[in-house]
């Protein structure tokens, strides 16, 4: 080969690899995602109160943290995996980074728009934020994505005392979608969801938090003889690993349970921030009976309580919106 010839062939090849090795980079930083947009506060609660951050103990915060820092590893070394796009949303919802985590969705959603997954989470996250047309339109989504096909568990973020998960894909799209239909004051339509999906239940745990939201949207929809018949099944000696306040609930209903032993409350009084869900179910079983004055004073503490995450919470804001909303006479 003539030397001007092999001269030209190594600067090509020299270019060629310079050229590679650009784009090589190129594409590694491309595949690197962004963080994603940092909020200043999360949502308004629906008496219009400015929601930044959730009130966690110092212990629970950091073990928060120290799982999202995993996670987010775990997504920045496979940002198109959507396992680890699931977890890295996921634990930004459990700290409270809402809109964060909303976001890390809907980038999953972009890779992959027939996930039922991450419209299932993403449905969930829309409720926190009260956002519950968005929320349902997500699972009714994810519903027509999974029908007909096999159910699968769901791995839990917090593991319950015998680290045994007792939801499923299936069955905590149903229950959402219960809770994004209750939470917008259509009750007739949770009333429906919740009763498939109480048909559909294989575990207590799961019977006693569907039948607890169908019971609650029956009596709201004046249903009082189908709200009856729900809470025959009942009984005190369930197998109920995590799901006890909704149990206590069920039997409070059915008059085996006084009030007292369903709410938990502090030394001055006030209502433990962990139990809102159980002070509200407390809260609405006084409503519907006629006792809208006790209702109502439980609705304001609950709101008061602080813990703005709980799904209590968000019900018991819903209630003193509408009560807002309603003309004076």
């Amino acid at each position: 080969m003539p030397v001007a010839t092999r001269r030209s062939w190594v600067v090509a090849a020299t270019l060629i690899a310079a050229s590679f090795i650009t784009a090589t980079r190129l594409i590694a930083q491309a595949v690197v995602p962004k963080p994603p947009t940092p909020h200043s506060f999360q949502t308004l609660s629906l008496l219009g109160d400015t929601l930044r951050s959730l009130p966690l103990s110092a212990s629970v915060r950091s073990r928060y943290e120290a799982q999202l820092a995993e996670a987010r590893r775990a997504y920045e070394r496979t940002p198109a995996d959507v396992d680890s796009i699931i977890w890295y949303a996921r634990r930004l919802g459990y700290l409270g980074q809402l809109r964060e985590s909303i976001e890390i969705y809907t980038r999953g959603l972009a890779l992959a728009p027939d996930n039922p997954w991450l419209y299932r989470h993403r449905g969930h996250r829309f409720i926190s934020v009260r956002d519950f047309g968005a929320a349902i339109r997500d699972l009714e989504q994810a519903t027509q994505l999974v029908r007909g096909k096999p159910d699968i568990v769901e791995p839990d973020g917090q593991p319950n005392a015998r680290n045994m998960p007792i939801g499923t894909l299936h069955s905590n799209i149903g229950y959402h979608l219960a809770l994004a239909y209750y939470l917008q004051g259509s009750f007739a339509q949770a009333a429906e969801v919740a009763q498939r999906e109480v048909r559909a239940a294989t575990n207590d745990d799961r019977r006693v938090s569907m039948a607890h939201w169908l019971y609650m949207a029956l009596r709201r929809s004046g249903r009082e003889a189908e709200a009856a018949a729900v809470l025959q099944p009942f009984t005190r000696d369930m197998n109920v690993i995590e799901n006890g306040a909704y149990h206590r609930l069920m039997l409070l209903y059915k008059g085996i349970l006084p009030p007292d032993s369903v709410l938990t409350v502090g030394p001055g009084g006030e209502l433990s921030v962990q139990d809102a869900s159980a002070a509200y179910g407390v809260a609405n079983w006084h409503w519907y009976n006629g006792r809208r004055a006790e209702g109502e004073a439980l609705f304001r503490r609950i709101v008061a309580g602080g813990q703005w995450g709980a799904f209590g919470t968000i019900a018991a804001e819903a209630e003193l919106a509408r009560l807002r909303a309603r003309p004076s006479r």
